[in-house]
């Protein structure tokens, strides 16, 4: 399934494609090996608190989350064979495109809210 990520504190879109990790081996492998990570598309991590750019080729933009899903931290463009502290207050973490945070204007505090894309049924149905 994939999510429609949004800030609701500043009404922006932050992505309309993101992933979401929960089990062990999807937050293990996060986005290692990924050499591009399109506008759109992000991965959130659940649970999560602390996070590492190891193996990774590009540089990513990170926002840690409370359960609420308000940011309690972020890093802008977090380059590859990183690692970050653990952040006690934080649930989840969504990593998204280098450069989202800033031109979205997202800040400590924003609250995101995340909504599943239902999948298009165009095209014929199941039978």
């Amino acid at each position: 399934m994939r999510w429609r990520v949004n800030n609701e504190t500043r009404q922006r879109l932050l992505a309309d494609q993101a992933e979401r990790a929960e089990s062990f081996v999807q937050r293990f492998q996060g986005l290692m090996g990924r050499t591009l990570l399109p506008v759109g598309e992000g991965l959130h991590i659940v649970p999560c608190n602390s996070i590492h750019t190891f193996f990774m080729r590009i540089a990513i933009d990170v926002a840690f989350l409370d359960k609420e899903g308000r940011v309690v931290k972020q890093m802008a463009a977090l380059p590859p064979w990183r690692a970050t502290s653990v952040y006690f207050r934080a649930h989840s973490v969504l990593e998204l495109p280098a450069g989202v945070l800033t031109a979205s204007g997202t800040q400590e505090g924003d609250l995101l809210s995340f909504e599943p894309v239902r999948p298009s049924t165009e095209g014929g149905g199941a039978g």
